[in-house]
């Protein structure tokens, strides 16, 4: 979505999409219409196949920014037809559809036959007729030209699909505001002009779309929303294919097993060929011997030899005229009364919905003939036509009890969709909803996961080595710089960790004063701290020696543990991770208070120290500690309304995780727990805005979800029950970390174990291992027990838990010994390490014994880990 303004100083919106004019024709629609509603202007559109343009007069907005334009292209997909049917009665296509009605329907005649009436004037005088016409909702040229808009023209249910797919996140939303429009933004400008030339298609006086009073219940009959036409998108695909297989008697329970089966066979199906008689388990010894017991005959049936009871010899000679064989019992040879109608109504009982032309082309008769007989069927309520088959076309028949078997199915099928999926389902569905391994790229990329992931606690350390690579494509720490230093990110500390590590979450600035917790008080413990705060409290922005100045310090060692205490504290942030990279890469200390630097000797080149340097003491840089470069500020003031700040975290929450459970607030640290969210998000759920219900099975019934999350963690649990057979382990290929292999092998992702991604020790507790079900089952050999432990990473294969890495590699701990299971773990793990995300991983032991000696040792090898003295290792 770009905007930028025109020469005139108004604004321009265009939207760039490639799903072309029937789509974007409707879309158009709904957008002006909701901007005309949000700003009160007439808003100018203009549709084609690349995109939709839209015109906006210069108007006072709220914040003195912008036109908001995707949260107003963004419609619900159940709003999606009554809007458009609302709006397209005063568009122009209407009033220029309307005049093609009317004239096809000889409502404006020629004064004179023989000569052209002026276009302008057929305009008006169709005008005129619509303005009488929009009077009465039964109007038949007006719900003619509504039925031809909305079904012919416009393709709504493309729209429909494409807001459910914008709620599922499978399609993006990227907003921009440019100085000059776009090449792509130009080539729509193009047409623009076209907005004018039919502008007299408009109704004269004014919109008629308020005026035009249609029937509702006739509407969707002719549009086929009622009866049977809509159950096009409702029957499932799998259920018709099964009852098929069931009624011909194709599956494997019912096909014949005797000569008695074969008789019943050719009475419920009719005339079968002896190819698909021997489809169905029949033999050719037992067709000759139903016919030399003259319960078969054989006869000719649209040009083909087939097999008939002879029960039917009288209905097959008066509607086919088919000659019978000499020796037929003259009781069978009593005319029927209505022998076409007996085999089209026994067509239909053994089929799901079919086309007419079908049964003709079976017993070669005209459509005509076999059409009467299906509406002589219809009229005695035997069969129904509509719309029945998925993705099918026209009109189709259907025996009406085969209808009803047909929607009892489906209606089950879709029942189990709606049944709580199993856990494996949402441990997949997190990392996918999450941007794992996705299609996020560049600095909007990096913005967007801290959008999502702003407010949760992660350590420094697996911030840029595992979080955000696993979620960017090509990620660099000037990415995330970048928005700092610009002001659209800021980062905070939550705790030091051993190892000079700390807990750090990112939050939006615009945001941050929502989603900031309240600061650590007890930190301010020494008139150094006190000092440091009074010179940030002017708003400010230091670097390290005007910081030193400013509080009189010249121990830089005291003023960088002081500044360190105050960051992990929630006090204090800097415009760049710089120094927080320099901790935790080359610091030695716990926190603040025991932090150090390392003073580097002076060089000459190739590294070796310069003449007459060596042993003297470091010479003090200006610039300060590299833990300590960049600008020092104060982190913004926290909200102190607490329902906005509720409000703001239950939207963020619900964003992060989509389906979200009570175990997950409570593993995000939240201030009092599941319950300071629960009353927003009940609001939620009773303003529409999320769904309460059991989504997720063993984890409570107090789950809230977004529509489109629900959607897509049952389409993963289907995907998942598909896949339970998976490819050879030699298929897969490892994906670069949070990826996943190709779209036929499992799916393997690395996560470092404290990742929001990863379920697993929060919404969803660790699987008790192979043979540790006993008392304390999470506790595993030589005292290791999982956790979400700062430095340890876990790599989950299709939503199961596979490997636990502990912080440095030592021990890893496994939960399944299969090789199609342990292989693609194990891969992903390799290349997590080859691209340098992890440095160097010594694998020393596997399950509390020797990696050499574990099934895991041998998968490690054939990834690439040699073996040292100490274990397997791998280096970047």
């Amino acid at each position: 979505v770009e905007r930028f303004r025109d020469e005139l100083g108004d604004w321009r919106v265009a939207i760039h999409s490639p799903f072309g004019a029937p789509v974007h024709a409707p879309w158009a629609l709904v957008v002006s219409a909701r901007l005309r509603e949000r700003y009160g202007v007439d808003v100018q559109a203009m549709h084609s196949d690349d995109g939709i343009v839209l015109r906006l007069p210069d108007v006072e907005l709220d914040d003195g920014g912008a036109p908001e334009a995707v949260g107003t292209a963004v419609v619900e997909p159940d709003d999606v037809e009554p809007l458009v049917t609302a709006e397209v009665g005063g568009s122009a296509l209407f009033a220029s559809r309307f005049r093609e009605c009317a004239a096809r329907a000889l409502l404006l005649p020629r004064r004179d036959p023989g000569r052209r009436t002026p276009l302008w004037q057929q305009r008006q005088r169709s005008a005129q007729l619509l303005s009488v016409a929009s009077d009465y909702g039964s109007f038949p040229v007006v719900l003619e030209t509504m039925r031809e808009c909305l079904q012919d023209v416009f393709d709504v249910p493309g729209l429909v699909q494409l807001m459910r797919d914008v709620e599922s996140r499978t399609v993006r939303f990227v907003e921009v505001e440019t100085q000059q429009p776009s090449p792509f933004a130009r080539s729509l400008l193009f047409g623009y002009v076209a907005q004018f030339l039919y502008e007299g298609d408009s109704p004269l006086a004014e919109r008629r779309a308020q005026a035009l009073s249609l029937d509702a219940t006739l509407l969707a009959e002719l549009l086929g929303q009622q009866g049977y036409g809509a159950l096009r998108d409702l029957l499932d695909q799998q259920a018709i294919d099964v009852l098929a297989q069931d009624l011909q008697r194709l599956s494997e329970d019912r096909r014949a097993r005797d000569v008695e089966g074969i008789a019943d066979l050719l009475r419920i199906l009719g005339p079968l060929s002896t190819s698909e008689a021997v489809e169905r388990g029949a033999t050719p010894g037992w067709l000759a011997a139903l016919e030399e017991a003259r319960r078969a005959i054989r006869v000719r049936v649209a040009g083909e030899e087939r097999w008939a009871a002879v029960e039917d010899a009288a209905r097959l000679r008066d509607a086919l005229g088919t000659p019978l064989p000499v020796g037929v019992p003259g009781a069978f040879l009593e005319p029927a009364r209505d022998p076409v109608g007996d085999l089209v109504a026994r067509y239909a009982r053994t089929h799901v919905p079919f086309h007419a032309a079908t049964v003709a082309e079976r017993y070669a008769l005209g459509p005509a003939v076999v059409g009467a007989a299906l509406d002589r069927l219809a009229a005695a309520g035997r069969v129904v036509s509509g719309e029945f088959l998925p993705g099918g076309s026209g009109h189709e028949w259907c025996d009406a009890e085969v209808l009803r078997t047909l929607r009892r199915r489906s209606l089950a099928s879709l029942r189990k969709e709606v049944e709580a999926v199993p856990v494996e389902a949402l441990s997949a569905f997190l990392p996918a909803w999450q941007h794992v391994g996705g299609r996020l790229r560049g600095a909007e990329g990096v913005l967007r996961v801290a959008e999502q992931l702003q407010g949760a606690q992660v350590p420094a350390s697996a911030l840029e080595s595992l979080v955000l690579p696993a979620r960017v494509v090509g990620y660099s720490p000037a990415m995330l710089d970048e928005l700092c230093a610009a002001g659209e990110v800021v980062w905070r500390g939550h705790g030091a960790l051993p190892g000079s590590d700390g807990w750090v979450s990112l939050h939006l600035a615009d945001a941050a004063q929502l989603t900031l917790p309240e600061p650590d008080a007890d930190a301010v413990a020494t008139p150094l701290h006190e000092a440091l705060l009074a010179t940030l409290d002017g708003g400010g922005a230091y670097f390290f020696r005007g910081l030193s100045d400013a509080v009189g310090s010249t121990d830089d060692k005291t003023l960088v543990a002081a500044l360190w205490d105050l960051v992990w504290s929630g006090h204090l942030t800097n415009d760049t991770l710089s120094p927080l990279r320099q901790l935790v890469a080359g610091g030695r200390g716990r926190g603040g208070g025991a932090h150090r630097t390392r003073a580097a000797t002076p060089r000459g080149r190739y590294g070796r120290p310069r003449p007459g340097m060596a042993g003297r003491p470091p010479m003090p840089s200006r610039t300060g500690p590299p833990t300590a470069a960049g600008r020092w500020s104060r982190l913004p003031d926290v909200e102190p309304d607490p329902t906005r700040r509720a409000h703001t975290l239950a939207e963020v929450l619900l964003d992060r995780h989509g389906v979200l459970t009570r175990g997950a607030v409570m593993a995000e640290r939240v201030t009092g727990g599941f319950a300071a969210v629960y009353r927003v998000l009940a609001g939620f759920e009773e303003a529409g805005r999320a769904r309460r219900g059991y989504f997720v099975e063993g984890l409570g019934a107090a789950q809230f979800a977004q529509p489109g999350a629900v959607d897509r963690v049952r389409a993963t649990a289907t995907a998942l029950e598909r896949a339970a057979e998976p490819p050879a382990a030699e298929q897969w290929g490892a994906p670069r970390p949070g990826s996943s292999t190709d779209a036929t092998g499992p799916r393997a992702v690395v996560l470092a174990a404290t990742d929001p991604a990863n379920p697993f020790g929060a919404a969803v507790g660790w699987p008790a291992r192979p043979g540790k079900q006993e008392a304390g089952a999470d506790r595993t050999d030589a005292g290791h027990r999982p956790g979400r432990k700062a430095g340890a990473l876990v790599v989950l294969v299709d939503g199961h838990v596979v490997l636990y890495v502990e912080r440095g590699g030592r021990t890893l701990l496994t939960w399944t010994e299969a090789q199609t299971a342990l292989q693609p773990a194990v891969d992903a793990l390799s290349l997590a390490v080859r691209e340098g995300h992890l440095g160097r991983l010594t694998v020393e032991r596997a399950d509390g014994t020797g990696v050499l000696d574990s099934p895991l040792g041998r998968a490690l090898e054939e990834a690439g880990f040699h073996a040292t003295p100490r274990g397997l290792r791998l280096r970047a």
